[in-house]
């Protein structure tokens, strides 16, 4: 009997060794509390698997717990003042000095988009709140974070109209005088997904005659920048990294833009583009964009380009007829790195921040690349030892000294450039 006790325990130690552990490289930051951290995250996914086949609840309807669990009620304090407000129609948290009043010096404004993958996240988690209100404290900023919708209740381009809008309300003048806000020192920012909508609003916003109003800035932690090639040598290397392995980064694309199954599967295969990205890929040619170090032995290939019509592999057929899916895929405002290098010249100047450990690291070099090309000034900040979503990682029980020091850089670019 106790030699069976013995083997159980032997035998429950090696499968429990087995889930935790994970493949993470000797040198990443803070190496055993991500590969803990990292388990709860694929318990989570496992079990969002699990219900989405029983058909109790869609993936993303269980992986929204994470959202819940850091939900906070942001709330005023002597020096911060938030608001819950709408611009435009769409739901903003509002932080401001709690100083108010005639002074005549102007502030500094951040308009942030969180992270997600455009499914999950909200202004409202803790990481968030604490970062806009170090914004406000440290930079003298008013900060307005923005809860634009989800997918995939709601699909491209809803999130970055939502995100649009409240942009453009924001800059009008009247808006800016009150909240005394300088509109020579105005960026947009974002993580992730809310990376995509930031690089994105910055383009959409120089195209608009209507316009008057110029960012000054921009940042971009490690944003998803294209959705045509998802074989680029860093969805490779890291797609099984912690957090944001390959697999759920294709999930998030493909829940972006659509309910339809097959367009996971197909991007999956990385067999997802049609006739509309024939003439963009150039523009995502990581072999050209792409500094040797980052390419590591990997020679480019294009993806394939398969006809809608006449496509031999089905799942790229079935989204094509669909509703015109493919066309997202290709839209700017959703892979805002498949703009001519005329769309880039005079943008606001960059902060771009990127993780070694991360399949998104080569779409944020790419668009550094690409932006100081087009004489943009870019600040390109290489975390060598860093991992996706590690700059969201300030608060108990997931908190890591690589996302306190990835948010001192940033303030300490921003009091210098916005």
């Amino acid at each position: 009997m106790r030699l069976k006790g013995l083997f159980f325990i032997f035998i429950w130690g090696a499968l429990t060794a087995y889930y935790i552990y994970t493949p993470v490289p000797e040198d990443i930051d803070e190496r055993w509390k991500l590969i803990i951290t990292d388990c709860f995250f694929r318990t989570l996914s496992h079990l969002a698997d699990f219900s989405e086949l029983l058909g109790l609840q869609d993936y993303m309807g269980v992986m929204m717990f994470i959202t819940f669990a850091e939900a906070v009620v942001p709330v005023s304090d002597e020096r911060v003042l938030v608001t819950e407000e709408r611009f435009d129609g769409v739901e903003v948290v509002l932080y401001q000095p709690a100083q108010q009043g005639a002074s005549a010096e102007l502030r500094r404004a951040v308009i942030y988009f969180h992270g997600g993958g455009w499914c999950l996240g909200s202004s409202r988690m803790s990481p968030y709140v604490l970062l806009a209100r170090q914004m406000v404290t440290e930079l003298n900023a008013v900060v307005v974070s923005v809860e634009y919708r989800l997918a995939p209740a709601h699909h491209f381009p809803v999130p970055f109209e939502d995100v649009y809008r409240v942009v453009k309300h924001f800059l009008q003048a009247g808006v800016l005088a009150q909240y005394q806000v300088d509109p020579r020192r105005i960026a947009v920012s974002g993580d992730s997904a809310g990376g995509n909508l930031a690089a994105a609003v910055a383009q959409q916003l120089q195209q608009d005659p209507e316009q008057q109003v110029e960012l000054k800035a921009q940042v971009l932690l490690y944003p998803a920048v294209q959705a045509l090639d998802l074989n680029t040598p860093s969805y490779r290397q890291n797609q099984h990294m912690p957090i944001l392995p390959r697999t759920l980064m294709v999930r998030f694309w493909s829940e972006y833009f659509t309910s339809d199954k097959s367009l996971f599967t197909a991007m999956l295969a990385n067999a997802h583009n049609g006739p509309e990205s024939a003439s963009l890929l150039k523009f995502a040619d990581w072999g050209a964009f792409l500094p040797e170090r980052f390419r590591s032995g990997y020679n480019y290939t294009a993806p394939p380009v398969v006809p809608a019509a006449t496509t031999s592999t089905p799942a790229v057929a079935a989204t094509a007829a669909s509703d015109g899916v493919l066309r997202s895929v290709s839209d700017p405002r959703a892979s805002p790195l498949l703009v001519p290098d005329s769309a880039l010249v005079g943008l606001p100047r960059a902060y771009v921040l990127t993780c070694e450990y991360d399949v998104l690291r080569d779409d944020g070099v790419m668009y550094a690349t690409r932006l100081r090309r087009a004489g943009v000034p870019v600040t390109h900040q290489h975390y060598a030892s860093g991992f996706h979503g590690a700059f969201m990682f300030t608060t108990w029980p997931a908190e890591f000294a690589l996302a306190h020091r990835m948010t001192d850089n940033l303030l300490h670019w921003l009091k210098a450039n916005l």
